[in-house]
């Protein structure tokens, strides 16, 4: 593959550049991005792509001034690829443009993809497309005023592939045939039925060239069975090489040096070199073209376990609902149901679409969004998902988005266009590939015309020789080992109510020192509650209760919602409330049954003249006034200034006082509750290796140090405004090289996540901004996926490590072993090519039996890892 001449994974430079977004499905392999990329090189005008071979997508930017989605498609199908429909196919927007979601099954490789994007390339409309090789998808945008979608699906079958699942017409693909359709299955196609007749043939003339040749009485009846046997072999190679040929021709129009052009190449060059110099080289023509085959069956049907864990994600949605309309209940596809409609949704049934629940109650499973194990409770006026399941209950759901835009969807698409923000190892490997596969090559001819001078071979051992080491010069292994990893890795952890937006944050989770945290809703649970009321001046608690429940209940503040919650749950009764206000920073003011009242800060009642330090703390009906220290020689007493209220603070918790202008007749405390799963995943994250947590909160001293205490991170800092967070943030990413994980709930932490190695979010389900903001985001307010998170990411890196490592080593061996004749072209062929692409496709796979721990089974975990 050559390098583009384009800056990849970079921003448009142009703020005029538009974004095509076009699904490619055979496209799956590095070979195949290669055909999209070089067709994509030669359209005027382009100012940023990206090819994503393991997700069957090409990203575009372009200038409209220049070229068009049109000169784009036109481009894919120049290089014989072809694009397929998915739901939500055919959208027009006011302008005349029109998106096209097409499923190409068969486009499952790079080298697949550009030959679609050459088709496409050559459609007059197209203005912009996207390939996915490893989810077999093409997403085209076309000027409907100047084509049809029947038209682009034409484009994409003519460059022979097959389109499924779409709107407009179109005839069946002879690709399709070759690989094997969604539900035909990869050994039930043609190439699979041409494969084995091949491997017949290559059979039979072994058979005859080493037995049969061998007995005299035989060959006598028989004839020469070596000419049978070459005759054997040919027919071995038209059969098989069939498919080989036709795409070869396809990358040598589109200048693509992939491995259908090598392969093809060799094939022939073995067939002329056994002509030109009588040397009898047909049985390894049969032998490439019965192994490649065999090879790219076992590539097709290692790529679709990947798409296959993928596409468990998009099979979560329905695709019908039930909805009332018109005082009956009809059963419509889901495309037909509009915003503000009703869904009945029944126990056992899937959440259509998502929605708020206007009617009845259930215990709805998550886990599909979230990865909660445990159903959660709804009722009416709580939000519900697309894709989650209703456990027992009947439920009315008031549709709140459209197919397509709901969350799941969004997570879907999020998870296909992970690939396109590349990790640091694809980016090298993808450089090493554009000079790799010239330099093979060119290491290819000069053995084969170096060979029979220097090591004393014959010609035909030295073009067995080079033939060998064309097989070997593709590098479709090593550049599908990350994508494919990435792949695996973002959509386990999807799975697990985890989004990944990209392989780079994959990658860099893995590797950071660092995890900072926010305090209020992601270490504490964000909601405040009344932990302590302690009567004054003989009054009760139900009397401190009744009266701070008056002063309160006004009050918008969370506080203020706290006590009168408590208030309400023990029964306390309410009082005539009037004049209320509120003291701006310090508290507030009402009069209560005739009597003005406060409730505040300890500091609003040294404003009104108590004095503090010395507060009646006994029952008996006594009073104790701002003049009444005298009282305090008889009954005990409480310093709340410099005992009570910091020996609270100290836990954590926001001391009110309550009382008139004469009396103080109570204190209540209230606290933010601390996550159950909090510190577990502190000390987990600590045991996997996480060198430093830190806590990061406005909150103040005494608070944070309790919280920060009781969680067990290593440091914490206080009384941060949003900008001192970014500070601190940068402070931790300048001193720890490995890198800075901020973990955050709320918009005043965005910037803190944006300066951070890697942004995570808490609860973002349902939640746009956090969804398309951070880097990373826990759909549920669990914090225990975090640990997962980072034991993910860190197997996800040694993979990746693993799978280059791997596979670079290999091809290297085996180029090098070529030349002493310790490697037969069919272990270039199985080994090289097609046994190191499922090897890393496999070892990829892996990742997706990482599950995520509770706390409480998290001795188990340890004990069983």
């Amino acid at each position: 593959m050559e390098p583009s001449d384009v800056d990849r994974g970079s921003d448009p430079p142009d703020e005029r550049a538009l974004t095509a977004r076009l699904s490619v499905p055979d496209m799956d392999c590095a070979s195949c991005a290669g055909k999209v990329e070089t067709a994509l090189r030669r359209v005027d005008g382009i100012t940023d792509l990206e090819t994503m071979p393991t997700t069957g997508r090409v990203v575009v930017h372009y200038d409209p001034e220049r070229t068009s989605e049109t000169a784009l498609v036109e481009a894919i199908e120049g290089a014989g690829y072809g694009v397929v429909d998915r739901p939500g196919a055919g959208a027009t927007g006011g302008d005349g443009r029109v998106e096209a979601r097409l499923t190409v099954p068969d486009m499952d490789c790079a080298t697949c993809a550009g030959k679609v994007e050459t088709g496409l390339d050559r459609v007059d409309g197209v203005t912009s497309y996207e390939t996915q090789p490893t989810t077999g998808r093409v997403v085209v945008h076309y000027d409907s005023d100047r084509t049809t979608e029947a038209a682009v699906v034409r484009g994409i079958e003519d460059a022979g592939y097959e389109v499924v699942g779409r709107d407009g017409p179109g005839g069946d693909g002879e690709h399709g045939d070759d690989h094997g359709s969604a539900s035909g299955g990869v050994w039930r196609s043609r190439r699979a039925l041409e494969t084995g007749v091949s491997a017949v043939f290559l059979a039979g003339g072994l058979l005859f060239e080493f037995a049969l040749g061998t007995n005299p009485q035989v060959g006598a009846v028989l004839g020469e069975s070596l000419f049978v046997a070459d005759v054997l072999f040919l027919v071995a190679v038209v059969v098989g090489g069939r498919a080989i040929l036709r795409n070869g021709y396809y990358s040598a129009k589109g200048l693509n040096l992939d491995i259908d052009f090598l392969m093809s190449v060799a094939i022939l060059g073995a067939l002329a070199a056994s002509l030109a110099f009588g040397e009898g080289l047909y049985f390894e023509a049969a032998t490439l073209a019965v192994l490649f085959s065999f090879a790219e069956l076992l590539e097709r049907a290692s790529m679709d376990r990947a798409r296959d864990s993928l596409q468990e994600l998009v099979d979560l949605s329905p695709d019908e609902a039930t909805v009332r309309r018109e005082g009956e209940t009809v059963t419509v596809p889901v495309e037909e149901v509009s915003v503000g409609e009703v869904v009945l949704v029944r126990p056992g049934e899937k959440v259509p679409m998502d929605g708020e629940v206007v009617d009845g109650e259930s215990a709805v499973n998550q886990a599909p969004i979230t990865g909660e194990s445990v159903p959660v409770d709804k009722t009416v006026g709580d939000e519900v998902f697309a894709g989650t399941i209703n456990e027992a209950g009947y439920l009315e759901v008031q549709v709140t988005s459209a197919a397509g835009e709901d969350t799941l969807s969004r997570i879907v698409e999020m998870v296909e266009d992970a690939q396109a923000n590349q990790t640091e190892r694809e980016q090298f490997v993808e450089r090493f590939a554009a000079y790799y596969t010239p330099a093979v090559v060119a290491f290819a001819v000069l053995v084969t015309l170096g060979s029979p001078a220097v090591l004393g071979v014959t010609v035909s051992e030295a073009v067995v020789y080079g033939l060998t080491l064309l097989v070997l010069a593709c590098p479709c292994a090593f550049v599908i080992s990350t994508p494919v990893s990435v792949v695996s890795g973002v959509t386990s952890a999807a799975k697990n109510g985890v989004l990944v937006k990209g392989g780079s944050h994959l990658e860099a989770m893995g590797a950071v020192d660092v995890v900072a945290f926010d305090k209020t809703g992601t270490l504490t649970k964000g909601e405040l509650t009344v932990t302590d009321v302690v009567p004054l001046n003989g009054n009760t608690e139900a009397d401190v209760l009744r009266c701070a429940r008056g002063l309160e209940k006004r009050s918008e503040h969370p506080i203020g919602q706290a006590i009168v919650g408590r208030a309400e749950a023990r029964g306390v009764g309410d009082r005539s409330v009037s004049a209320f206000e509120s003291i701006t920073g310090k508290g507030v003011r009402a009069t209560l049954d005739g009597t003005p009242h406060y409730a505040g800060k300890p500091g609003l009642f040294e404003e009104l003249g108590f004095d503090l330090s010395h507060v009646h703390a006994t029952t008996d009906g006594g009073s104790v006034t701002r003049t009444s220290r005298q009282l305090c020689e008889r009954h005990g007493c409480l310093d709340l200034l410099s005992e009570t209220v910091p020996e609270l603070q100290s836990q954590g918790k926001t001391v009110v006082l309550v009382g008139t202008e004469d009396e103080l007749e109570g204190l209540v405390a209230v606290a933010d509750e601390v996550r159950p799963e909090a510190r577990w995943a502190v000390e987990r994250l600590r045991d996997l290796g996480v060198e430093r947590t830190v806590m990061l909160t406005g909150d103040n001293e005494r608070t944070a140090a309790a919280i920060a205490h009781e969680v067990g991170v290593d440091d914490y800092r206080a009384e941060l405004l949003p900008d001192d967070k970014v500070a601190a943030v940068e402070e931790l990413v300048a001193e720890y090289e490995g890198g800075v994980a901020m973990v955050g709930d709320g918009i005043n932490d965005a910037p803190a996540m944006a300066t951070a190695t890697v942004g995570i979010a808490m609860g973002a389900a349902g939640t746009d901004t956090a969804l398309e903001t951070a880097d990373v985001a826990l759909m549920g307010d669990d914090l225990s996926k975090l640990p997962y998170l980072y034991d993910l990411s860190g197997r996800a890196n040694g993979v990746i490590r693993q799978n280059v490592g791997a596979s670079l080593l290999v091809k290297a061996g085996l180029a090098l072993a070529v030349p002493f004749g310790y490697v037969p072209i069919w272990l270039a062929v199985l080994a090289g090519d097609a046994g190191m692409t499922v090897g890393v496709t496999g070892n990829a796979m892996r990742l997706s039996r990482v599950r995520a721990a509770a706390p409480e089974t998290a001795a188990e975990t340890e004990a069983g890892a």
